[in-house]
């Protein structure tokens, strides 16, 4: 049949079993946001507040679901909006689609009103992207675009069509197309590369397993568990890997890293196999490389060849989707036995356990009473700062695609869309963003979007009047010069919150969190919960930027010195 370009945008949509599109119109996109107008019974779009927003929204689906998200946005400053938030997908492997719209075809290169090479800008933080000048291309090229942002290790992918293709006389013949599934990546899985891992584990007597969030990613959650009970190691995750493994198990650790536990640092230093299952040694991870598990022979699994020996020299890699590894792996795995080695994590467990100050209003105390009164099934997000590290430390994960947050661009601003698109993919889940102030301030206008479609999330603000994350260094290495990062003003974020619609609550001692909790999480609207912490509240332990992560120090530690 002879449709028009922007036609074929929506049927391309509903080919893929896209149900909600995140987005803010403009001129260069309308013949788009007409056609979705006699489309909202199929498709449904969320007006954010602003187009970061909507990448967020789109971002926060995707984790949350597994599906791919897709936002929208105008030529111009309304495509690079979007920016921000396909850099934070790219960095965390996120699949997204970003339609974008540009001036007409005669009109590129003028510098027209608005018009911008959003595709050149983009270059570096998506998988693919692509300009559609011809309408002809147009729906072959959207399917590409679905194709490789799911595909492999995942990532965002940006369309950019030019006015002209979507214009209502601007038609081409279009035959629906069924998409077929996407095969897991297995091609490069040789048995020669299993039969070296399964030497190497047998061989180890001290193994530890470190998961990242490819495992989350491909789905891999039973398998990671079989696994770790054959190869009977200890487990650690990283930020992103967060609900790989059921962060309850006995076995577990807890993150690695620069806020690593005491248990997951020293555990790594100690042992003699490292298995790194999805994870890609990030800086934050490591620390200083030259000395990260230097005792250990290194076996990495990954979907992406370009990981192996990026960060830290690996001494054997199985390359493939994970959870298919390791499906080959189980069957070829005998049962280990290193119960020695196990006791010795324990009992690092019990001698370092996580501790905060039980005299005053902490994060920490607000996040577990938060995991205590969900029973540890809601949906987190998180912004960027201390609050995120104290989320990933007193928060137990239990399953997969229940932390959604910025791990590799450090996105503030991140969370409150997130949570958006989360609740929208999964509406019977409890959703909550946990924020700084610093944060929250970046992108609340959200609550607006929130408010308008009565999204029911619940955002949590760890409010101590600075920038924390930031003020710490500054404490620790920096002579306590606080150069702009003291956020105490006028602003009062309660009103704020009634101002745009949502239900608001002020907590200022331990005595009042649970009282108010449990009233917010009966509830069913958008709610906003301001807690008042103190300023110097810092998140333990931590390794200082450069050194080893054996090097890890507590507050008492410090104190000692």
């Amino acid at each position: 049949m002879e449709l028009s370009g922007s036609r074929i945008v929506i049927e391309c949509l509903k080919e893929q079993g896209v149900d909600t599109v995140f987005g803010y119109p403009g001129g260069a996109i309308l013949n788009i946001y007409d056609e979705l107008y006699k489309h909202s019974d199929e498709i449904t779009h969320i007006l954010t507040s602003h187009e970061q927003g909507a990448a967020h929204a789109a971002d926060g689906y995707a984790r949350a679901t597994g599906k791919v998200g897709v936002c929208m946005a105008t030529s111009g400053p309304g495509a690079t909006n979007l920016v921000t938030g396909i850099a934070t997908a790219y960095m965390d492997s996120v699949p997204l689609v970003a339609i974008t719209a540009n001036v007409a075809v005669n009109y590129l290169g003028r510098d027209s009103f608005q018009e911008v090479d959003i595709a050149g800008i983009t270059m570096p933080i998506t998988k693919h992207n692509f300009i559609v000048k011809d309408v002809t291309k147009l729906a072959d090229t959207l399917r590409r675009a679905f194709r490789i942002a799911k595909s492999g290790r995942p990532g965002p992918v940006l369309v950019d069509i030019t006015k002209d293709v979507t214009a209502p006389t601007t038609t081409t013949e279009y035959q629906r197309v069924d998409i077929p599934p996407i095969e897991r990546s297995t091609d490069q899985i040789t048995e020669e590369d299993l039969q070296l891992a399964i030497k190497m584990i047998k061989k180890s007597k001290k193994p530890f397993v470190f998961v990242g969030g490819g495992a989350v990613i491909s789905d891999a959650y039973d398998e990671v568990k079989e696994f770790v009970d054959k190869v009977d190691a200890p487990v650690a995750d990283t930020l992103m890997g967060k609900g790989a493994f059921d962060g309850t198990d006995p076995r577990y650790t807890s993150m690695v890293g620069m806020h690593g536990s005491k248990p997951s640092n020293l555990g790594i230093t100690e042992c003699d196999l490292l298995i790194a299952i999805g994870a890609r040694f990030s800086d934050r991870v490591t620390g200083n490389t030259s000395k990260f598990a230097r005792k250990a022979k290194i076996l990495q699994i990954d979907v992406d060849p370009a990981e192996i020996n990026k960060n830290v020299q690996t001494h054997q890699s199985v390359i493939g989707d994970i959870k298919e590894v390791l499906i080959r792996l189980n069957k070829m795995l005998e049962q280990q036995d290193h119960k020695e080695w196990i006791d010795h994590i324990l009992d690092l467990k019990k001698k370092f356990p996580g501790t905060y100050r039980k005299d005053i209003l902490t994060g920490p105390y607000i996040i577990e009473k938060l995991y205590e009164l969900t029973g540890g099934k809601a949906v987190i997000a998180t912004e960027v700062g201390q609050h995120q590290m104290w989320a990933s430390q007193y928060y137990s994960y239990t399953a997969p695609r229940t932390l959604l947050t910025s791990g590799g661009a450090g996105t503030m601003g991140y969370g409150l869309g997130a949570a958006i698109g989360a609740k929208v993919g999964r509406p019977d889940a409890t959703v909550i963003n946990i924020a700084g102030d610093g944060c929250f301030r970046m992108n609340m206008n959200e609550i607006a979007t929130a408010t308008r479609y009565n999204i029911p999330i619940i955002q949590i603000i760890l409010n101590n009047q600075v920038l924390g994350m930031v003020r710490q260094w500054q404490t620790l290495f920096y002579g306590k010069r606080y150069s702009n990062t003291n956020l105490k003003d006028k602003v009062d974020f309660v009103k704020l919150a009634e101002a745009m619609g949502a239900k608001a609550y002020r907590i200022t001692k331990i005595e009042e969190v649970e009282e108010v909790l449990k009233e917010v999480l009966a509830l069913n609207e958008p709610v906003v919960v301001d807690c008042n912490i103190d300023c110097d509240e810092k998140v333990w332990p931590m390794v200082a930027p450069g050194a080893p992560i054996e090097e890890v120090f507590s507050e008492e530690d410090l104190k000692d010195k």
